[in-house]
């Protein structure tokens, strides 16, 4: 198997590659690094290698794995939580984490905005779509994000980046990548500065580039097999 520097390496050309397919400019796009599964060690050699992102699932593995980096290096770098968050884990979330990926309800933003009172800087949070037809899934339904975004926005301790979305595995992606994209023009049209988009994994992230990702979520393309 291909070394960590050479998949993360790998990686980094494809989506230079995909960007210039799309007449976009890479360095318009966010590589997020998914280390869950992964040691510390791994991040720190992916620290060296330039990598400044990087995104965790579960807050019970990525607060000793941040902590335990944290005093390894003085290097800053971004942690991006990604996956759903309880909330009576916010609070340890945001202990290291500058980016939430996964507000998907009403419940979680009332706590965000809660803890967020004392930060000097403001939380840079995704509001997650629901793309199932099942209500009773995380996030919210396109038609009702709108009324959902006008909630974060009146919070002043929080700062709505754009919409994060992840794609069926039972249809193509374009189908998904396209809801998504009609989502965040809409946004837009309520708060032009919430123009970013987190689409794109493993599997994908080539053709959401071409969707207008900004924020690409890449796991076992650059850390290889989880280790569980």
């Amino acid at each position: 198997m291909a070394s960590l520097a050479a998949r993360y390496q790998g990686v980094l050309d494809r989506i230079s590659q995909s960007a210039q397919s799309a007449n976009r400019d890479a360095a318009d796009l966010t590589l997020v690094v998914i280390t869950k599964n992964h040691p510390a060690s791994m991040v720190l050699e992916l620290i060296e290698l330039g990598a400044r992102d990087f995104g965790e699932n579960r807050d019970q593995e990525a607060e000793p794995k941040a902590a335990e980096i944290a005093q390894a290096t003085s290097t800053p770098i971004n942690w991006h939580f990604v996956g759903q968050l309880q909330t009576n884990k916010v609070k340890s979330a945001l202990s290291y984490a500058s980016t939430i990926h996964s507000l998907d309800r009403q419940s979680l933003l009332d706590s965000l905005a809660k803890n967020c009172l004392e930060k000097s800087e403001p939380l840079d949070v995704f509001v997650q779509l629901n793309l199932t037809d099942d209500p009773g899934r995380g996030g919210i339904e396109p038609k009702n994000l709108e009324a959902f975004a006008n909630n974060v926005l009146s919070h002043s301790n929080l700062r709505l980046m754009g919409v994060m979305g992840v794609a069926a595995l039972d249809r193509a992606p374009e189908v998904d990548f396209e809801t998504i994209r009609g989502a965040s023009e809409k946004l837009q049209q309520l708060e032009p500065g919430a123009k970013f988009i987190s689409m794109g994994m493993s599997g994908d992230f080539e053709t959401a580039i071409a969707f207008g990702a900004t924020h690409l979520r890449i796991g076992s393309e650059i850390m290889g097999n989880r280790v569980y």
